[in-house]
């Protein structure tokens, strides 16, 4: 049978930085292949992807896994307690770049669906799609390989993401749902001048202080049923501008919008737009914006999928989870344009920061939680 605290080790010690595929996917395709799934790489563009099948096309029903084994990069090796791509136990934890995020989840569901299809080979079918490319710009991840699933008449039923969810104690928190993410990145160009003659410039430091006000100051929703207000956040404000008696020709600013399923990406492109139009008419500095949606914000309704998964959780842990939406993005986005999906893996506490490090009776737990999902779904 195969391991899932061994499996997670073997998983780290592949240096799949993103969007390197470091040998994770050989090895899960190896694990894979021996328990019967049919497995076939998906790659698109420099990404690595593993698409894995047990059962029939097209079976009456299929329960899918979504789950990455890209990392982020280690930062400053030197210090980390433990080498980083090590896999190393010590503690009654396991330590290395992907010891949460998400390798453990990834060898947890790959354990739980190779044990349950040999024990019980179920009527119908266990789909695991699997990426090189979550942690990266995941244009040719997890949307490649439904891009090729649907090319190929391939589906799921439900989908399982693996990221880790839980906030504090294992059990305590399934996703049924992401905000969404938008980032702008704004410019402002006015007229360089002496600071001591202020009216024969157009100094854009000040229009872009006056935009990021209003933006920042705006109350843009007060929440919804199972979301949290919409919040932005200003990251950059930069003009580069050493000189104490000029004023510069441009100054830039970012920001970045988490919001919920009041708006949408466009939405809130246009308000955006609309605040810069604004300040520049006041101004009479340009301003100019350029903004990237990362995700739209969605939310699998409270229902059989998440009850099922609670279910699970409930009867491994003794704690019931909560129906959380917060956090960052996932996967998940693209997924939910396939078929519905929730998300529960690990408690996320070291999660890309140096001496990421998981409890083993974790990763156990987890594949039992799997194991027990897969058993309820196809009961």
């Amino acid at each position: 049978m195969t391991d899932p605290v061994r499996l997670t080790a073997e998983l780290i010690r592949c240096p799949s930085v993103t969007p390197s595929e470091g040998g994770a996917l050989h090895l899960l395709e190896g694990v894979l292949s021996d328990a019967g799934f049919s497995c076939t790489r998906v790659d698109r563009g420099h990404v690595c992807n593993l698409f894995a099948r047990w059962g029939e096309r097209g079976a009456a029903r299929t329960f899918g896994f979504n789950g990455h084994t890209d990392v982020v990069p280690v930062g400053d090796a030197q210090a980390w307690t433990a080498d980083p791509f090590g896999g190393t136990q010590k503690g009654g934890q396991l330590w290395g770049r992907g010891a949460t995020d998400m390798k453990s989840g990834v060898a947890a569901f790959v354990s739980a669906a190779c044990g349950f299809v040999r024990a019980t080979p179920p009527d119908g079918a266990v789909i695991l799609a699997i990426t090189g490319d979550e942690e990266g710009d995941a244009v040719d991840g997890t949307a490649a390989l439904l891009d090729w699933m649907e090319h190929e008449g391939e589906r799921m039923d439900v989908c399982l993401v693996g990221e880790p969810t839980c906030r504090d104690e294992m059990g305590d928190t399934i996703k049924i749902g992401r905000r969404g993410s938008l980032s702008a990145w704004i410019e402002a160009t006015g007229v360089q001048g002496h600071s001591a003659y202020p009216h024969r410039a157009k100094n854009p430091v000040t229009a872009i202080a006056a935009l990021c006000h209003r933006l920042a100051s705006a109350e843009l929703d007060r929440g919804t049923e199972h979301f949290d207000p919409t919040t932005l956040a200003l990251t950059s404000i930069d003009t580069g501008n050493a000189a104490t008696n000029v004023i510069p020709a441009t100054s830039r600013a970012i920001v970045n919008v988490r919001f919920n399923d009041t708006h949408t990406g466009a939405s809130l492109t246009e308000w955006l737009r609309a605040e810069a139009a604004q300040v520049a008419a006041e101004t009479g500095v340009e301003i100019d914006m350029r903004v990237k949606v990362s995700g739209e914000a969605f939310l699998t309704p409270p229902g059989a999928l998440s009850d099922l998964v609670a279910r699970a959780v409930e009867a491994e842990t003794g704690r019931r989870p909560d129906l959380s939406t917060t956090g960052g993005t996932s996967d998940a986005r693209f997924v939910k344009d396939h078929c519905p999906v929730v998300e529960f893996g690990l408690v996320g506490r070291t999660m890309h920061q140096v001496d990421e490090r998981v409890e083993v009776a974790q990763i156990r737990q987890l594949e039992a939680i799997y194991r027990r999902i897969l058993a309820d779904y196809f009961a």
